[in-house]
């Protein structure tokens, strides 16, 4: 694997640090600037609008410039808005600097996937994608607690700074590894991106993202009332059983990357009938301390398996577009982020008991199983379609096709 991966490696780390740290900051950042508690939870939202917005807008305005340059000025900007949310006066200046700080998040993820996939051969574009995505997923397991105690024992604004470092570390990297790169304008420009992104199997992967990791959030975002009020833990110890998901979903993402690269379909349909049998058996697995310790590792396996061939299959089905679709992917994860929280919130609300939110999560698993197989059918239909008068030639005697491999699809051959 090219060293150019650590450079978005470390970017993608420093992204996850700021987008979770928050959350753990909020009681310092509350009473610092003089708001209420879910006055101050709106700061989580607002990166959220960030990458919603960001993610395609910037992904679509820089699609026919270099990727090295894309990917440098994303960071330039995660830096500015790291920084400005460091320098705050008050709540509404945080609220517009965590906003900043969020738009280039999912268009950094988007292109530098695009990236990692050129660098590689046609069998490891998963493992590329995952070793990207590896930044991410490490970062909870050390950025994330580590910003947080620098927040509680330095004060929020020094997180804010410490996480501007990173993107400027990162940027260094960005600069010194990454190849120079030529893009050729896509046919029909800003217009013709778009239209590619019309297309029902583009539109099946987004949804199945949506619905598969809307389950891992409908549990997670209420992990800690279920690791103390059903498990028995002290609060105290929550934070280092946090950082065993981020153990699990740092795994789950290196085997998701290997197997997508044999059998990417299979893969995610792996993943998410994983993730089903997990969340279904949170309310016995959340019955004794032992259990509820494995059941987080389980959980950041199971979610995150699925990562690699998501990204990956979003891009190939809009292959026209790559930087685009896989940018939208990201907003679709933050959109699956919100909704599930929403999900599990509405099972708690209808007192259905501390872990019904880990059911509501089985139940949206079972949604995603239900978009990624009827993907599956679009896919097989439109393989056996004749186009333009002749029929399409289908490998079907070679059912596990490398996921770098791409046959030619209907819009392709018109």
């Amino acid at each position: 694997m090219p060293l150019a991966l650590l450079a978005l490696a470390v970017g993608a780390f420093g992204i996850g640090t700021t987008e979770f740290v928050m959350m753990g900051l909020l009681p310092e950042v509350a009473d610092d600037l003089h708001v209420s508690l879910p006055t101050a939870g709106h700061l989580v939202s607002a990166y959220a609008l960030g990458v919603v917005i960001g993610a395609p807008l910037l992904a679509a305005v820089t699609a026919r410039m270099s990727r090295r340059a894309v990917l440098i000025a994303l960071m330039a900007l995660f830096v500015a808005g790291n920084a400005a949310s460091a320098f705050a006066p008050d709540h509404h200046w945080l609220l517009a600097a965590r906003f900043l700080s969020g738009l280039p998040h999912g268009a950094f993820f988007g292109v530098g996937a695009v990236v990692a996939t050129t660098m590689v051969a046609p069998e490891r574009k998963a493992r590329s994608v995952s070793l990207m995505f590896l930044g991410l997923t490490v970062a909870n397991i050390a950025g994330v607690p580590v910003a947080t105690l620098m927040g509680q024992h330095l004060g929020w604004r020094a997180t804010f700074l410490g996480v501007s470092t990173i993107g400027l570390a990162a940027i260094a990297a960005l600069a010194a590894l990454i190849p120079h790169d030529r893009v050729t304008p896509a046919h029909g420009g800003l217009r013709g991106e778009l239209t590619a992104l019309k297309s029902l199997p583009v539109w099946l992967a987004l949804g199945t993202t949506v619905a598969g990791f809307g389950a891992l959030f409908a549990a997670y975002s209420y992990i800690t009332p279920m690791l103390t009020d059903s498990a028995g833990y002290a609060d105290t110890s929550v934070t280092l059983l946090l950082a065993l998901f981020g153990v699990g979903a740092t795994v789950g993402n290196l085997v998701g990357g290997r197997l997508a690269d044999h059998a990417m379909r299979a893969t995610l349909f792996g993943g998410l009938v994983s993730l089903v049998v997990v969340l279904g058996a949170f309310p016995l697995l959340m019955s004794t301390p032992v259990s509820a310790a494995v059941a987080v590792v389980l959980l950041g396996v199971a979610a995150f398996v699925t990562g690699s061939p998501l990204q990956l299959m979003v891009m190939e089905k809009a292959a026209a577009a790559p930087s685009l679709a896989s940018s939208a992917n990201q907003a679709a994860f933050n959109l699956a982020n919100a909704g599930g929280a929403w999900i599990g919130g509405l099972a708690l609300a209808a007192g259905f008991g501390v872990t019904s939110p880990a059911l509501a999560g089985a139940a949206l698993a079972v949604l995603g199983l239900g978009v990624a197989g009827t993907a599956a059918v679009v896919d097989r239909r439109r393989a056996t379609t004749p186009v333009a008068g002749r029929e399409r030639v289908v490998a079907a005697h070679v059912p596990d096709a490398p996921a770098g491999s791409v046959l030619p699809t209907a819009a392709q051959q018109s």
